[in-house]
C-alpha cells in the first residue's frame, strides 16, 4: 500500500497520507487528493518541517494550507513559521486561536467545530474531542469517495467521536501508553494523573475498544500513533490491537517519532 508522492506526474488518484512523525516531540500529518496537499499540525521547527517533507517526495511551496489541532507545542511549534514564509492560510479554532502561541499569520481562517469546509478536492470535517486543550479538534477527510480520520489527543471515546469518526477508510489511532508502563515509569505524579486521566491521552486498551465502537470492516490502514517513548512499546500496542482483526496485523501499522510513516494511499 505504500506509495511515492500523490503529486508527482503520473501518481494514480485516490487519497493519500503521510506522518511525518507522531510522539510527544512532534506531530504532523500530510494529506492529498492528488491535487490539493494539506499539512495538519506542525511539531516540529520549520527547518526540521522541511527535511521531514523532503523525505516524502514534497516542498511547503506544495501545500494549500495548514490545519491544526489544537495549541499544543508538540502540535504547533512549527506552524507559525511555516505559514509565515511561504503565505499559507492556517485553519483552527478559536480557542487555538486565542491560547496565542501562533503569532502572526498571512491568513487566519477561525474554523467551526462540527462545520464542514474544503480546501480543493479535501472535504474537512473538524470535530470537537475531549484534551486539556483550549478547543481541541481533530480532523475527518474525505476525497474520491474515501475517508481517513485523524484521531489522537483524545482523553476518552464520547460517543460524538465515535459517531463522527464511524466507518472511516484509514485512521490515525491515539495508542499513547500502557497503563502499568505509565504507574511504573518516571513521570511525577501530577503528570502520570493527567496523561491517563479524562482530559489526557488515550491507553492501548481504550484505542481498542474505540476501535471496536467504530467498526472494523472498512478500516483498509489502522495507523498506530501518539505512542509515549517512556510508557509505551509498539510490542504492546499491536499486541492489543492484533486480536481484533483475527491475528493479522497487515492493516495496522505505527506511525514513529524518528520516521513517521511512508506514503500510503487509501484504495
Amino acid at each position: 500500500m505504500a506509495q511515492g508522492s500523490p503529486l508527482a506526474p503520473g501518481a494514480a488518484p485516490g487519497l493519500y497520507f503521510a506522518s511525518l512523525g507522531s510522539g510527544s516531540k512532534g506531530n504532523a500529518t500530510l494529506v492529498s487528493d492528488g491535487e490539493t496537499l494539506i499539512l495538519v499540525d506542525c511539531g516540529f521547527g520549520m527547518r526540521e518541517a522541511e527535511r521531514r517533507m523532503a523525505r516524502l517526495g514534497v516542498h511547503p511551496r506544495q501545500l494549500s494550507a495548514l490545519l491544526v489541532t489544537h495549541e499544543h507545542s508538540d502540535h504547533i511549534t512549527g506552524v507559525g513559521a511555516l505559514a509565515r514564509r511561504y503565505r499559507l492560510p492556517v485553519h483552527l479554532s478559536a480557542g487555538s486561536w486565542l491560547a496565542g502561541k501562533l503569532g502572526e499569520v498571512p491568513e487566519l481562517d477561525l474554523l467551526t467545530p462540527q462545520s464542514r469546509f474544503a480546501i480543493g478536492g479535501l472535504e474537512i470535517d473538524p470535530v470537537t474531542v475531549p484534551h486539556d486543550a483550549r478547543e481541541p479538534v481533530q480532523f475527518r477527510i474525505r476525497a474520491q469517495a474515501r475517508s481517513l480520520g485523524l484521531l489522537t489527543d483524545l482523553g476518552h471515546p464520547t460517543a460524538h467521536v465515535v459517531e463522527a469518526f464511524r466507518h472511516c477508510d484509514a485512521l490515525f489511532l491515539e495508542c499513547n501508553h500502557d497503563p502499568r508502563m505509565l504507574a511504573e515509569g518516571p513521570y511525577p505524579p501530577h503528570l502520570k494523573r493527567r496523561v491517563a486521566g479524562r482530559w489526557g491521552h488515550l491507553a492501548n486498551a481504550q484505542a481498542a475498544t474505540l476501535l471496536q465502537r467504530l467498526g472494523l470492516d472498512r478500516l483498509a490502514r489502522i495507523v498506530c500513533s501518539h505512542l509515549s517513548a517512556q510508557n509505551n512499546h509498539p510490542e504492546r500496542v499491536l499486541e492489543t490491537l492484533t486480536p481484533l482483526l483475527d491475528g493479522d496485523e497487515s492493516r495496522l501499522m505505527i506511525s514513529t517519532q524518528d520516521h513517521g510513516t511512508d506514503w500510503q494511499r487509501v484504495a
